[in-house]
């Protein structure tokens, strides 16, 4: 090859590795910008459930997310400009969960999933505000966030009483209910520092039989942490098996 088309041909190879690096940092700088966006309307809706849409500020929304207020400010006019689009804000799905046969282990991890799931994408204690409020700006919420979580567990009960695993007739709706209130129960009384067993009068121990640890370790729900799911699928199982 003559030195003018071996010139030619590293000159060809130079642009094509410069322009795969420019393509890998543009897919890396959209991406870290979706990550910013949402932990900026994340905490921008968590504001909102938690202390009311007047508390949602710039400030306080920067002080939440850990973003810089100037970033803030960049991509949002105003903060009535951030509510809009947390109206936007898509949340993940569980789709793993979807085919689940109807199990003892595989409602345990359900549990887990869903705890997981309101973990990460608006808080637990947030769930109980958003589920009892009016204010119709949280619609949409309940809907992207919370109604599909109750139809796949819903699913996940039907499945197992066309397999005669469950019994029939359950009622899903006050099932999911109750999960939902524990959850949330156990969050807020772990938020207040206090333990389950504190409202014990009689002073014994209610650890359980086999040593293991008290029934107060279940009252900080952690997502990654398979007590709560566990004991709460010791509650539910004998209830609802065929």
């Amino acid at each position: 090859m003559s030195a003018s088309g071996a010139g030619a041909a590293f000159g060809s190879s130079a642009a094509e590795a410069v322009g795969s690096e420019s393509a890998a940092a543009g897919k890396r700088g959209r991406k870290m910008r979706a990550e910013t966006d949402r932990k900026i309307l994340q905490a921008c809706m968590q504001i909102a459930i938690t202390q009311g849409i007047g508390a949602v500020s710039i400030e306080e929304v920067a002080k939440r997310s850990g973003v810089a207020k100037t970033t803030i400010y960049r991509r949002y006019s105003n903060t009535e400009d951030m509510l809009r689009q947390v109206q936007t804000l898509e949340f993940a799905r569980t789709p793993e969960l979807a085919e689940l046969s109807a199990t003892r282990p595989n409602l345990q991890l359900v549990l887990k999933r869903i705890i997981q799931h309101f973990s990460s994408q608006i808080g637990v204690a947030a769930v109980g505000m958003v589920l009892s409020t009016r204010n119709e700006y949280f619609g949409r919420i309940v809907e992207q966030a919370i109604l599909p979580e109750r139809r796949r567990f819903a699913d996940f009960l039907h499945r197992g009483e066309r397999a005669g695993t469950l019994r029939r007739g359950l009622d899903d709706a006050f099932l999911f209910n109750t999960i939902i209130g524990s959850m949330v129960a156990n969050q807020a009384l772990a938020g207040e520092g206090r333990s389950m067993d504190e409202d014990q009068s009689d002073g014994r121990d209610y650890g359980d039989e086999d040593g293991g640890d008290d029934i107060s370790s279940a009252s900080v729900i952690d997502a990654n942490d398979d007590r709560w799911a566990q004991r709460m699928t010791d509650l539910i199982w004998p209830v609802i098996a065929a």
